[in-house]
């Protein structure tokens, strides 16, 4: 629709005041009956991340496609594809009459429920009845590189599966300083990208702006989900990486840098590892690291540990520490031309160990039920010192999405006021403030309600804290504590802050919950049990926490999480995914899992237009490890949903241990032939008595 901003690229030009103007060379002219000026693309399904080269002034960007997997030629039209496009002026690029290098959709009549022929891209007509804008459209321009979820033909090179098409930027190596640019092979490039398939390729393009050639760009390199890529002003491509898990706070999501060594390059490092990490005296660590040289040069580490320097040949360390303190671990390591890279910093505690702290659940440890109790108990062990039960927070709850970093949120919240409110006793402030009453300074509780409406607070007292202060409560100073972290006395603050509201009770460390009914009715759910255990620290040595996480699961496994796929292949859909069954056999693993009172497994799926039929055979540990449970699935004509169990043997408790975790594996042999192979969806596990 010409008269309509959606699907479109716009070009404006704003203004001081924040309104804007037409510029010059848009798709259609101010003033064109039934048509918007602001549009300078059209015919866009889903743009995403579009770049403009300020050399040539080219457009371009990614266009996310649909999601048909097989061409439907005569009927509907071809699959779908995802496209990189560049509009060097003002155009229509097709959607949704063409797609990819304009193969064109057959237009379908929904009154009389029949096809026609594909559209001339030279002159598409727009003759829907809610058309706003002109029938006849600008000519359809073919995608600049195109691609199905099959490998493609004309662009091999960029594999098969899922996509997600993203443009990123064109390189002018002029355009930044010597010193972190990349090579002048670069110049001019297109960098290209994909959130699926984690790829950047870089495109070499004539001196015309067409494709001459595509090319891998770091291709060791792995990437977690690549949402966004721009160059920064220091010639470098800063990479935002999404993280692997849908809707999540991803522990892997992450702004990359992509560097340009020449020459002799550093030596690559992984993690720092230091084990352990704090302990009563004397403590004995090892320190390891994994290194690689690109050149295969002779390593040097050289340990830090506090104000001890050590220099080995080896990429690990043992050293006894004889004193309480904190102290920072790191090494660095050097090659033989003096080329260097530092690890990550470990800092260890002497004088005070973590505590340890363990959650058991009685029964079965992998799944939660929808209104069976959940029998927990915690237990915390602290060397060297009596646990304080108030020093216990347990909690626990419903997560949807699997989303475990945001299960843990509030739970670290209020551990970190636990934490905050031991440093404080560990810390001269008992000598003049108490909880309740003033002392020599203001009661916490009256510092917490002067603040708690203050949206500085957790700024400006940390800072109080560390450098010390007067005035505000009267004459005698607060004295400045410099050895104090920044983060440890924000943890102080808000435990203090903590004083003025209503925090949630800890649960028991022995008890029983019964998980909603509604509870296992959504996919990817986890009912979590967490627990923290905060010690007092000791003599001159700050608190420190332990915590634990149990995480029981919703008792359906859906396709999308299968492993070791043997003769089944994967089938996406909009939201889900499914497994196509074999033409034969085949096998999977649906997980590793504690089967403890499990009585049978549910198998859901859908027939796909033939009556098909599989014998069925649940194994342990491989697909040929020890058997069971077996039975059969049929599916009849039609693509109606089927559900079938497969009990388990009632002397399975003598083929494996309760309470452990297995391998299960679900083996299937076709028993009922047919060419129109069906859908598997979902496994789920039936617990005695369900």
């Amino acid at each position: 629709n010409t008269n309509d901003l959606r699907g479109k690229i716009l070009r404006l030009k704003i203004n001081s005041d924040g309104s804007y103007d037409i510029p010059e060379g848009n798709l259609f002219p101010k003033g064109t009956p039934k048509t918007r000026p602001e549009i300078y693309v059209m015919g866009n399904r889903n743009p995403y991340r579009i770049s403009v080269d300020k050399k040539t002034g080219y457009l371009y960007w990614g266009e996310v496609g649909p999601d048909a997997l097989v061409d439907s030629i005569g009927t509907r039209g071809p699959q779908g594809y995802d496209e990189f496009n560049q509009a060097r002026k003002a155009g229509n690029f097709g959607w949704p009459f063409f797609i990819g290098n304009n193969y064109g959709y057959n237009i379908h009549n929904y009154d009389t429920n029949e096809n026609s022929a594909p559209q001339d891209p030279a002159k598409p007509l727009n003759n829907s009845r809610n058309n706003t804008g002109l029938v006849e459209l600008p000519p359809a321009q073919p995608a600049y590189i195109w691609y199905p979820y099959a490998r493609s033909v004309e662009f091999p090179s960029l594999g098969t599966g899922s996509r997600t098409a993203l443009a990123g930027p064109v390189y002018h190596t002029a355009d930044f300083a010597k010193g972190t640019r990349y090579p002048e092979y670069y110049n001019n490039k297109f960098f290209i990208y994909d959130f699926i398939r984690g790829w950047i390729k870089a495109v070499t393009q004539l001196p015309n702006g067409d494709l001459d050639k595509i090319e891998p760009f770091v291709p060791a390199t792995r990437f977690n989900a690549m949402i966004d890529m721009e160059v920064g002003p220091d010639g470098r491509l800063y990479v935002l990486e999404y993280g692997k898990g849908w809707f999540s706070i991803n522990p892997d999501a992450a702004l990359s840098r992509i560097d340009y060594l020449p020459g002799n390059r550093p030596p690559a490092l992984n993690a720092l590892k230091v084990n352990p990490i704090s302990g009563l005296l004397p403590l004995a660590i090892t320190a390891s690291i994994q290194a690689t040289d690109p050149e295969k040069d002779a390593l040097t580490y050289v340990w830090h540990i506090g104000a001890v320097r050590q220099v080995t040949k080896q990429p690990s360390l043992k050293y006894t520490i004889t004193k309480s303190g904190e102290r920072e671990v790191s090494v660095e390591v050097i090659d033989s031309k003096k080329a260097s890279a530092k690890s990550n910093v470990v800092v260890v505690v002497t004088g005070n160990a973590q505590p340890q702290v363990n959650i058991h659940v009685k029964g079965n440890n992998s799944f939660f039920f929808a209104g069976k109790p959940v029998n927990y108990s915690v237990n915390v062990l602290d060397k060297g010192a009596a646990t304080n039960p108030e020093n216990l927070y347990v909690t626990a709850g419903l997560i949807k999405g699997s989303d475990m970093a945001g299960a843990n949120l509030g739970h670290q919240t209020v551990s970190e006021m636990m934490q905050g409110k031991n440093l404080m006793l560990s810390l001269d402030c008992k000598a003049c403030h108490k909880t309740d009453e003033k002392s020599l300074g203001p009661a916490f509780n009256a510092v917490a309600e002067k603040y708690k409406n203050n949206a500085d607070a957790n700024t400006h007292l940390p800072n109080k804290i560390i450098k010390g202060g007067s005035g505000v409560w009267g004459e005698v100073a607060m004295p400045a504590h410099p050895a104090l972290k920044i983060a440890e006395a924000r943890q102080i603050v808000k435990w203090i802050l903590s004083l003025a509201g209503n925090t949630v009770k800890s649960l028991p460390s022995t008890g029983s919950i019964v998980p909603g009914v509604s509870d296992t009715t959504e996919q990817n759910t986890a009912f979590t049990i967490n627990a923290n255990y905060t010690d007092a620290g000791a003599a001159g040595i700050k608190p420190l926490s332990g915590f634990y996480s149990l995480a029981l699961r919703n008792p359906t496994v859906n396709a999308a999480e299968f492993k070791n796929l043997s003769g089944f292949t994967v089938k996406d859909s909009p939201g889900t995914s499914y497994l196509v069954f074999p033409a034969n056999k085949g096998s999977f693993k649906a997980g590793e899992f504690d089967i403890t009172g499990i009585t049978a497994l549910e198998l859901a799926g859908y027939g796909n237009g033939d009556a098909v039929g599989y014998t069925l055979e649940i194994h342990t540990g491989t697909a040929n490890g020890p058997k069971i449970g077996s039975g059969n699935i049929t599916f009849g004509i039609g693509n109606e949903k089927v559900i079938t169990n497969i009990l388990l043997q009632t002397n399975t408790s003598a083929k494996i241990r309760p309470a452990n975790f297995h391998a299960i594996y679900i083996v299937v042999k076709q028993n009922t032939p047919g060419s129109h192979l069906p859908y598997l969806q979902s496994v789920r596990f039936i617990l005695a008595a369900e």
